[in-house]
């Protein structure tokens, strides 16, 4: 199998991108360990049900891992909400958003960096929300522009030891839901995306392919922040500007 006797950290597995990551490792021979806030319906080999924004948490979460793995080769941070943006986000709110979104990941790769294998690959699930914007969407945005940051600092600092990259998702819909007309034709792709089009990017990037690749954002969304939008175009009308 592709990943057999490797070692798979995943934030958020209980739901969405992230259940279908720890799920598709585990049919290629990985050994997964998790952490959500809910308990998963399939959970992984090594779970932890709890709050990455709470530091205590991430620090037991790491110490688990230390204790049933004797090293990492990927950590993919996964965990991400949205709370809104200038319209109702509060202070509190915002911090919250960032400390999942930024604090955690680095925290996370912080703890688990001594048990991280020669080769070790570190993916961060960005978006391209980190490049473009809907009206209020600050604390999702700001998150997501920070991790992809993050990410190739981290890569920088990390050389020689792991290297670190990340996914920019664009619309992936996690319902299982068939999407036509102008909601896939706006896509290059003639498509709405899916975890598994993650899972392979993940897959990708944290295999021996992906060797020569470090400090990149990986842009998976269809071809879409590519298309050139104007009002009139393509019969697109921009309502109640």
């Amino acid at each position: 199998m592709r990943f057999s006797n490797r070692h798979v950290v995943i934030t958020g597995v209980s739901q969405g991108i992230g259940q279908a990551l720890a799920a598709a490792y585990r049919a290629q021979g990985a050994r997964v360990a998790g952490i959500d806030l809910t308990q998963p319906a399939k959970a992984p080999e090594v779970f932890l049900q709890g709050d990455i924004a709470d530091r205590s948490v991430l620090e037991r979460f790491a110490l688990l891992v230390q204790n049933a793995f004797q090293r990492v080769d990927i950590l993919i941070n996964n965990a991400m909400l949205s709370r809104g943006g200038v319209d109702q986000c509060s202070y509190e709110d915002f911090l919250y958003v960032l400390r999942v979104g930024v604090a955690a990941p680095y925290y996370l790769t912080r703890l688990l960096l001594p048990r991280f294998s020669p080769g070790a690959s570190v993916i961060n699930l960005s978006s391209t929300r980190a490049f473009q914007s809907q009206a209020h969407t600050e604390s999702y945005s700001a998150a997501k522009g920070g991790i992809t940051a993050l990410t190739h600092s981290l890569a920088v600092s990390l050389a020689g030891r792991a290297r670190v990259n990340a996914i920019a998702p664009g619309w992936v819909d996690t319902t299982g839901a068939q999407f036509q007309g102008a909601d896939a034709a706006q896509h290059p792709a003639g498509r709405v995306g899916t975890p598994e089009d993650i899972v392979q990017a993940a897959f990708f990037l944290s295999g021996q392919e992906a060797g020569f690749i470090t400090g990149q954002t990986l842009v998976v969304d269809g071809g879409i922040s590519r298309l050139m939008v104007y009002h009139g175009d393509g019969g697109w009308r921009l309502e109640n500007p």
